[in-house]
């Protein structure tokens, strides 16, 4: 016998988790659904070495690209999904992203919605994800008319010095806007600590406004709400006319349960979302649920960055580097008219990242001239938009294989932009 829910949500990270949240109060009873567990407290969630070599906190999941070869995507399973790892940086679009934009490589076509009507949403969640910043500084800045309720992050000396360069050249940067539970007033008492191990670590003192600490957690006070972890959703089944979805089955410590909602929310990552409509199809949906356009799995987009480290002639030993972002290239520049998109600063790089992220072109550099450049490292983040085509696709098999069909789409761009 299915149990009933008046909502079940599958996934628990930026989408579920914060969906979560929201519903929690209004007293309807409420399941989400986790396909892992609680991200282990532990001193690994600090170790370099354990996260980006070892990569301890990455699935064991195997997928393949269009050529049929495996790799591993680099997906976390975890109560709080990706926000786990994520660096905080919370920024809003800007008020042109939601109409069509030209781009070098291609069009991104507009919205269907306008950026007046998302805005109050973005408010909403900037208070509850405790985003630090100021209005007024980023001249790409869409409008709003309510401030942060948090005030920016302060810069520590070798950023505010680069800040002050920037300035004096012409640039605009700003507070970047970070999602952080941070009381400078009060160091005391604050539960951010401004530590080196946020960006890309597990936030061991749970200060990081990732989906489980704001989403979750927040969620499970209400007894309405319930969490199921280690319970992965492989199909949805619809009434008998298909025009809804009636339950859902999901897999529970490797047996298999049914469980009925009257709203199901599909919020389990771009991949794995389109796999699950894709291996719900049944005689009425024959091409996977809400898949009669063809659609499902096309046009996958994620986030085209490039980290770029400068290094300086003094050492660099700031903590909290995440604290500033530059837009100045945000829709072009002088004699090149298409957007390029934001530069940011990433979390600060210490000698096992490199070995984690480019193990063959470190392999034989000794570990001393690793931390050398770690010392005198200023790591920039570089994202340009990623643009949609309907060949970069997800696609499954019947017995669940993932095929990622994906061509960057702006990988000239990307190349121009970290030369300069």
């Amino acid at each position: 016998m299915a149990q009933n829910y008046d909502v079940i949500i599958i996934g628990s990270g930026a989408g579920g988790g914060t969906l979560a949240r929201q519903l929690a109060p209004s007293g309807k009873n409420i399941l989400i659904l986790e396909r892992g567990d609680w991200l282990k407290r532990e001193a690994e969630n600090w170790d370099a070495t354990a996260v980006f070599v070892k990569n301890r906190y990455i699935s064991q999941d195997t997928w393949y690209d269009r050529d049929g070869k495996p790799f591993q995507p680099q997906v976390h399973y975890c109560v709080g999904g990706a926000t786990k790892m994520y660096g905080a940086a919370l920024y809003r679009l800007r008020e042109q992203d939601f109409g069509e934009l030209r781009h070098y490589d291609g069009i991104s076509p507009a919205w269907p919605i306008a950026y007046e009507e998302i805005a109050p949403y973005y408010t909403k969640a900037e208070q509850m994800y405790h985003v630090h910043g100021l209005r007024g500084t980023d001249p790409t800045e869409p409008p709003c008319d309510d401030p942060y309720t948090d005030p920016p992050v302060s810069n520590e000396p070798r950023i505010e010095e680069l800040f002050n360069n920037l300035k004096a050249a012409g640039y605009h940067p700003f507070s970047a806007p970070c999602g952080v539970m941070l009381d400078e007033r009060n160091m005391a008492y604050s539960k951010c600590i401004r530590c080196q191990t946020c960006d890309g670590f597990p936030c061991l003192v749970q200060a990081k406004s990732d989906a489980e600490v704001i989403g979750i957690r927040p969620s499970l006070e209400f007894p309405n709400v319930t969490l199921l972890r280690n319970a992965r959703a492989v199909k949805l089944n619809t009434n008998a006319n298909g025009n809804a979805v009636a339950d859902v089955v999901v897999e529970v410590d490797g047996k298999t349960q049914t469980f009925r909602g009257d709203i199901v929310v599909v919020s389990c990552g771009a991949v794995n979302s389109a796999k699950l409509l894709l291996m719900s199809a049944n005689d009425k949906h024959p091409n996977g649920l809400a898949n009669s356009s063809d659609q499902v799995g096309r046009n996958y987009m994620f986030h085209n960055s490039q980290a770029v480290l400068a290094l300086s002639r003094e050492p660099n030993p700031t903590m909290f580097q995440k604290t500033i972002g530059l837009n100045d290239f945000y829709f072009g520049m002088e004699g090149f008219e298409y957007p390029m998109g934001n530069i940011q600063m990433v979390g600060k790089s210490k000698a096992p990242m490199y070995k984690g992220e480019k193990p063959i072109e470190t392999m034989l550099a000794p570990t001393r001239a690793l931390e050398d450049v770690a010392n005198h490292a200023v790591d920039f983040w570089l994202s340009t938009e990623d643009l949609p085509k309907p060949d970069n696709r997800v696609t499954v098999s019947r017995d669940g294989k993932v095929t990622l069909s994906y061509t960057p789409t702006t990988r000239s761009l990307r190349k121009s932009s970290s030369k300069s």
